[in-house]
């Protein structure tokens, strides 16, 4: 599956490279830099290559959410350590977080889920690390990462029964339907 996700995108890195990204618009000298520095540390990757092809692709996929190219490509590389870390698909955590905050580091629920992917208070109380910020990109997406693993090994690989789990709303199938047609339509369509 990567392999053909690679050779599938790899038209895309190479007109990236040719100064111009997938909505024609001029490649900046910053987004070079940062993406070179992203590849750089993307240590969850498994080579340089296939770092260059999956951060160039998300990134522009994610830029009308979140504008600036340093911290898109940061957020990404995070993201896709922290989901290979909980041997879960990064495009599977881009989804959850799409639907649960809409990508907005600081939102909060009505009933005080907090961050990127929407994580209760009680969790840092439960572990006894009240300390942990749950704002903080990177604790965010442990935490929401390790919580969704959990679910998934418990519901032995179903993504629907973890998904709703996640979401507190096992049986129900609205929300894990959301997140599967986010990741579909946003984060693995090739169009």
């Amino acid at each position: 599956m990567k392999r053909l996700l690679l050779i599938l995108l790899l038209p895309l890195s190479l007109q990236v490279w040719g100064q111009q990204d997938d909505a024609g618009q001029a490649v900046t000298p910053e987004l070079r830099a940062a993406l070179m520095d992203a590849v750089g540390s993307a240590d969850s990757f498994a080579d340089r290559f296939e770092a260059e092809v999956w951060l160039l692709d998300m990134s522009g996929r994610l830029q009308r959410r979140m504008d600036d190219e340093q911290e898109r490509l940061e957020f990404l590389r995070l993201v896709h350590q922290e989901a290979t870390r909980a041997n879960l698909p990064p495009e599977l955590v881009l989804a959850v977080i799409q639907v649960e905050s809409n990508f907005d580091r600081f939102a909060v629920s009505r009933v005080g889920a907090q961050g990127f992917m929407q994580i209760m208070p009680f969790w840092v109380r439960e572990i006894g690390r009240p300390e942990d910020n749950l704002i903080r990109t990177r604790t965010n997406l442990r935490y929401g990462c390790t919580i969704l693993r959990h679910y998934m090994d418990i519901e032995h690989g179903n993504w629907i029964r973890a998904l709703a789990r996640y979401n507190g709303s096992l049986g129900r199938t609205v929300y894990p339907n959301k997140v599967l047609d986010a990741m579909q339509r946003t984060w693995f369509n090739h169009d």
